[in-house]
């Protein structure tokens, strides 16, 4: 918009239109115009001296619509119409372009959006302005906070497998000297997170007393202004290092401007352009890349200082110091227990006690163990699989585990436990694979509980005796009660002969306990008569 003050000052200074058109860069035509209702008034140049004010009363009455921007706007008496909702829409923090879009979809406006923005500029000065005020952060003391992000630097082609990954980089950026820590990173697990705190805390030389970070899940597990629910692994590191955790509020980068605008710097100053043979590699060349070239760079900011200049001098002797002993490296999750009383953590199974079934638990992991944990107290542990499952026995109920804790070395003691002979029948069992007849030997000594002990070992004694000490001889001996006791170790050999027929039953119970050697008949004397012959069971003719 031309200024036509201006325009009045230098024809009042006595300049030509021709110079006044040079000048301001105004068509000659257009400071005519302009300049015809001041030379009707009979106006001289330089008869009076006349302020600026002045000039601006006399444009208001010669030329209003250039002195009221409203005149000019045709849309706009449509606009005012709503001018409630749009103070409305305003104070609840609506943006203009939505504003614009809601009064054209509901109340049928016909206007532009950029009607609308210079309407909203020229009638609503201050609450058009309001939402645009930008109250900045006081720069934290030295030694104070460290705001944290990651952030994309590309993609990467590993030399070694050939594989594309994509590589992103955690910083941690100190908000007083600006000094900055960088690690590539290829997967953003809870292991990488608490990692790269352990490594840039180790960089500095100290931490910080409060640390803002980005609301990952791997850091903050709930977002909220007010009470934040950190992550359990994360809260452990904050609590080994004395450090509170702070974190930004959801959507707002403006929390953490430091390290927000630092991201596009590492990505052209660290990553572009250069070439790396691993993620070790990469790693490395980053920490000395901090060291020496973002240390050293000239930080507007900072007046110009270098960050790592700040560090040593203000801010390094104002960090807490590292702990004593190292932190031990724990990632937590959660999981169910299922029917087969284990639970998935990461890529293994564990055993939980079996009254757990169906429960939540959690479990932590570390390099070497995994415990899992229910209602705070530790119920498991083991030591960490890749893959796989590991398996507690005494984790099952006692009748479910019985035959896989019955090893031979099980059958071997509890044969001693009973007598001689029922040793000697599980160890000739036992003798030759022992695993393909580790069954039999258990059903051996599965019948103590359905008899006794004692039967039991009268039943292997004879058994043996009779040369057949296998589990069905010993179940049929002790089915028909012939494994009594005796002294006679003929008679004992006798009975087990006997009860070799017992599984059979094929000829009768009289003929079960018959003589086993039975005398031969007479032989009939000869007849001349033909007659049918019948033969007893025993073998005698009648």
């Amino acid at each position: 918009m031309i200024d036509l003050v201006e325009v009045y000052e230098h024809w009042w200074a006595g300049r030509s239109q021709v110079l006044i058109s040079s000048s301001l860069g105004i068509d000659r035509k257009t400071v005519r115009k302009y300049l015809a209702p001041a030379e009707a008034a009979g106006m001289v140049p330089g008869s009076a001296p006349m302020s600026a004010e002045q000039w601006r009363s006399l444009v208001a009455q010669w030329f209003p619509s250039v002195a009221d921007a409203s005149l000019r706007q045709v849309s706009w008496p449509a606009i005012a119409a709503h001018r409630d909702y749009v103070l409305a829409q305003l104070k609840a923090g609506v943006t203009q372009a939505t504003i614009h879009q809601r009064l054209v979809d509901e109340h049928a406006l016909v206007a532009s959006y950029s009607s609308l923005r210079r309407w909203v500029a020229g009638n609503l000065p201050e609450e058009a302005r309001r939402a645009g005020v930008r109250v900045l952060k006081a720069t934290a003391p030295a030694g104070q906070e460290a705001q944290i992000d990651y952030g994309r630097l590309g993609r990467w082609t590993d030399p070694r497998g050939g594989r594309a990954v994509t590589v992103w980089a955690f910083v941690m950026v100190l908000a007083y000297s600006r000094h900055l820590f960088v690690r590539p990173v290829i997967r953003m697990d809870q292991e990488a997170w608490t990692r790269a705190h352990m490594e840039a805390f180790a960089f500095f030389g100290g931490v910080p007393a409060r640390l803002v970070p980005d609301n990952l899940k791997t850091g903050v597990e709930r977002p909220d202004l007010y009470d934040p629910k950190i992550n359990r692994s994360y809260a452990e590191l904050a609590g080994h290092y004395g450090v509170l955790v702070d974190p930004a509020r959801a959507f707002k980068p403006k929390d953490k401007p430091k390290v927000e605008r630092a991201m596009p710097y590492v990505r052209d100053s660290f990553w572009r352009g250069r070439e790396f043979t691993s993620l070790d590699h990469m790693q490395d060349a980053a920490q000395q890349w901090c060291t020496q070239v973002a240390g050293q760079r000239a930080h507007r900011g900072l007046d110009g200082a270098a960050p790592a200049a700040i560090f040593a001098a203000m801010e390094s002797a104002a960090l807490s110091p590292l702990p004593r002993n190292r932190f031990t490296l724990a990632t937590w999750s959660t999981g169910k227990v299922g029917p087969d009383i284990h639970v998935k953590v990461g890529p293994a199974l564990y055993s939980v006690p079996w009254a757990l079934i169906g429960a939540s638990v959690q479990a932590r992991c570390t390099a070497t163990t995994v415990q899992v944990i229910h209602d705070g107290q530790v119920v498991a542990t083991h030591i960490r699989a890749e893959r796989g499952r590991r398996t507690n026995l005494d984790h099952y109920p006692p009748e479910k585990i019985a035959f896989h804790q019955r090893t031979p070395t099980w059958c071997r003691s509890t044969a001693a436990q009973i007598g001689p002979a029922t040793t000697e029948v599980i160890a000739a069992l036992l003798a030759d694979n022992a695993l393909f007849r580790l069954r039999a030997a258990q059903g051996v000594l599965g019948l103590r509980e359905r008899y006794t002990p004692t039967r039991l070992e009268d039943a292997c004694a004879a058994a043996t005796a009779a040369g057949d000490p296998s589990y069905r001889t010993i179940k049929g001996l002790l089915a028909a009660g012939l494994e009594a006791a005796t002294t006679d170790k003929a008679a004992r050999t006798a009975r087990a002969a006997r009860a070799a027929a017992v599984p059979a039953f094929l000829r009768g119970q009289g003929h079960l306990f018959a003589d086993p050697d039975p005398l031969p008949a007479p032989t009939p004397a000869p007849t001349t008569t033909t007659a049918t012959t019948a033969t007893s069971d025993t073998g005698v003719a009648s």
